[in-house]
């Protein structure tokens, strides 16, 4: 596979082999970085990362922690672990202007505020850096921390204390105060860094913010102190008391207290002026000295921002307003079809290699047969109806600096001779047919689990981080044990029995290659460890269609345990029956996305998938939110007609918060029912069946609100 070209490569093979040139960079770093003893050449280095680079072009899906973009030696094996007081969260993205109008619609819209209420915001530069929480207690800084995984980052803080912008002690701060904010590197700096490095003979850093990230994540703060590194402060995690009332004046605290803010940060009290200061902000970016990619909106009123509260991985009152996808020109060569866990058939360019926004690109997505037909999902005209063509010349950009897209088709040097491409209505991994169901915008394999595809991707999405998380059991070990006939693992229970089946056959793993007694011993107690699982993370690793994260949790915290969680949708049928009402009245949970879980529970091969894996394992309760002394914890409350003093959205975040649970519609398990002004059915059903019912007044009274 090494001699093949990458644009050859099956998606199945691409990975093993990014796994494979992902470890050998990796061991690559450590003999380099770390040991101080180089086992390959510059040149193999180079040569590796460059076809790295090259497969992470065409699925850039697995670029995410790869060697590609991280210098030296990774220390996360090695430093201990930070858990945040509070989380460190990523932002939502706009790439347009209309995207910006719409986060503000959508802030207005939450708050209940009018049009022409005043509501201010900052816009600050999108640093290009890497994120980093500083503690301090007693105005000593105690601890620096990355952002990792938002919930847990690596303890680095002897080296930020070698960080000239970072203070070690502050005047004037409350008792706990949790400064964020990003590291990064100058282009000055980065310049004579990378000159030094060469005059030495050294490795030479791809571009400032890779060197930012691998300079402060060194083992050795030696190394660190060495580094030219800078610090912007622009947010904060914990904190005992408040810094101020607005986030520009929290900042000037941040200021007056020893930390470099970002200079170019404005207050904005409309739309128009957020995207004159981003347009200043991009006209300057050339000449700032440092790398950005965009421009960071926060509502300014901490009050608010509160109020706005946050969605599973991102605030709901910022943004960042990301510069405009780069494009290029280039020919497309091939379509392929991908087949993912779902069974969804997934179109993808092959491209002339194009450098596009700094980054070889040789593939990009084509979304569904309707794109590719020059038509949206609604049967609208796209690209003014130019269909996507097999030697076509492509105008191909990268959307958010991520997922390289075509954008446009130029007819005048299409091929002669070129045809229309012909969607398969085969499954290209196992012949199943495909099929398009109405109203979904792609075409599905029906093979199921014997669709090998599915299967594999199922089994990678089980132990994805998300899921199962299982370290030292990655998609390339997923690979291998599928294709074992020794050893396999076919389904997510055989993750289980793994080791007792290991122990009776006659060639043991550790003695293969890749493996060893050690890493062994390493992977079957991490599959131990992962016996005991929540059960919002059992319920997302299921894999089943339509239910990701956010409404993993949900389907989580209305059920309590798997007992109640397996028994309800066993005895749900789609469409009818109380248990199927009980779950499309879960506020959140659509017809769609509860008939998919009731389905996967009703088909008899995947069902007693589910029954084996959780055979093995112990299922635990997600732990409820803090409630102590809140009227409401643990009730089920519906709101109805119109709430004049906090949007619905609000009414609903703000009982979550508490501990209650929020339904769409009145049942015998209704505790509670707000009703407003044009209260109809919902009202007449409560007082049918003898539920309390209050005004918003009263709700408000009742929370303290």
């Amino acid at each position: 596979m090494a001699d093949r070209d990458v644009e050859q490569l099956t998606a199945a093979d691409a990975r093993a082999e990014w796994e494979r040139l992902a470890a050998k960079v990796a061991r690559a770093n450590l003999a380099y970085h770390r040991e101080d003893a180089p086992e390959i050449s510059d040149a193999e280095y180079d040569a590796l990362k460059q076809r790295l680079a090259l497969i992470e072009a065409r699925f850039p899906e697995f670029a995410v922690g790869s060697p590609t973009g991280q210098v030296g030696a990774a220390p996360s094996e090695t430093f201990a672990k930070v858990t945040h007081a509070v989380r460190m969260l990523s932002l939502e993205n706009a790439f347009a202007d209309e995207d910006v109008a719409d986060f503000a619609g959508r802030v207005r819209s939450f708050l209940n505020l009018t049009d022409d209420a005043p509501l201010a915001f900052t816009a600050e530069p999108k640093i290009d850096g890497l994120s980093l929480s500083l503690r301090y207690e007693a105005g000593q800084l105690v601890q620096a921390a990355t952002r990792g995984d938002g919930e847990v980052g690596e303890n680095v803080t002897e080296n930020a204390r070698t960080i000239a912008d970072i203070p070690k002690a502050l005047s004037g701060a409350p008792a706990v105060l949790e400064v964020r904010g990003e590291v990064y590197m100058s282009h000055a700096d980065f310049a004579a860094l990378n000159a030094r490095q060469a005059a030495a003979g050294e490795k030479i850093f791809a571009n400032p913010r890779n060197a930012a990230a691998g300079s402060l994540r060194q083992l050795d703060a030696t190394i660190t102190a060495a580094r030219p590194l800078r610090f912007f402060a622009y947010s904060w995690g914990e904190v005992s008391a408040p810094l101020a009332r607005t986030q520009m004046d929290a900042v000037g605290r941040l200021r007056e207290m020893g930390f470099q803010v970002n200079p170019r940060t404005q207050l904005c009290r409309t739309t128009a002026e957020l995207l004159t200061v981003y347009g200043e902000i991009e006209q300057a970016r050339a000449s700032l000295g440092y790398d950005i990619d965009g421009v960071v909106y926060k509502v300014d009123d901490l009050a608010l921002q509160a109020r706005l509260g946050f969605r599973s991985t991102t605030p709901r009152w910022a943004i960042a307003h990301k510069f405009p996808a780069e494009l290029a020109w280039t020919r497309l060569e091939a379509i392929d079809i991908q087949v993912g866990r779902t069974g969804a058939l997934s179109p993808v360019a092959r491209l002339t290699p194009v450098t596009v926004g700094g980054v070889v690109v040789s593939n990009a997505t084509l979304h569904n047969e309707d794109y590719i037909a020059g038509r949206d999902a609604k049967g609208n005209l796209i690209r003014d109806g130019k269909d996507i063509r097999i030697g076509d010349w492509v105008q191909v950009y990268r959307a958010g600096d991520v997922i390289p897209k075509v954008a446009d088709v130029d007819l005048s040097k299409r091929p002669e001779g070129a045809l229309a491409y012909v969607f398969p209505r085969q499954c290209p991994e196992c012949g199943s047919d495909a099929v398009r169901e109405e109203g979904d915008a792609v075409r599905r394999c029906t093979g199921g689990l014997i669709c090998p595809a599915q299967a594999v991707e199922k089994l990678k999405h089980f132990v994805s981080r998300g899921a199962f998380d299982i370290e030292g059991l990655g998609a390339r070990q997923i690979e291998m044990f599928f294709a074992d006939d020794q050893l396999p693992v076919r389904e997510p229970a055989e993750i289980f029995t793994l080791a007792a089946r290991d122990a009776t056959n006659i060639t043991k793993l550790k003695n293969r290659d890749g493996f060893g007694e050690k890493s062994v011993t390493n992977l079957f107690q991490a599959i131990e460890d992962k016996r005991k699982i929540p059960l919002n993370r059992l319920i997302f690793a299921l894999g089943i269609r339509h239910v990701g994260e956010s409404a993993a949790n949900l389907l989580a915290r209305n059920y309590g345990t798997w007992a109640a969680f397996e028994s309800a949708m066993t005895a749900a049928h789609v469409g009818e029956g109380p248990e199927w009402a009980a779950l499309t009245a879960i506020d959140g949970v659509g017809d769609v996305l509860a008939a998919s879980v009731v389905n996967s529970f009703h088909q008899a091969a995947e069902r007693a998938s589910i029954d084996r894996l959780v055979a093995e394992l112990e299922v635990q309760e997600v732990a409820p939110p803090r409630t102590e002394g809140s009227p409401v914890a643990g009730k089920t409350i519906v709101f109805t007609g119109t709430l004049e003093k906090m949007t619905r959205a609000e009414a609903k975040a703000r009982a979550e918060a508490l501990g209650a649970k929020v339904a769409g519609s009145v049942s015998a398990k209704t505790d509670l029912l707000v009703a407003g002004p044009g209260a109809g059915s919902k009202a007449k059903e409560a007082l049918k069946l003898g539920i309390e019912t209050i005004d918003e007044d009263a709700w408000l009274r009742l929370i303290c609100a």
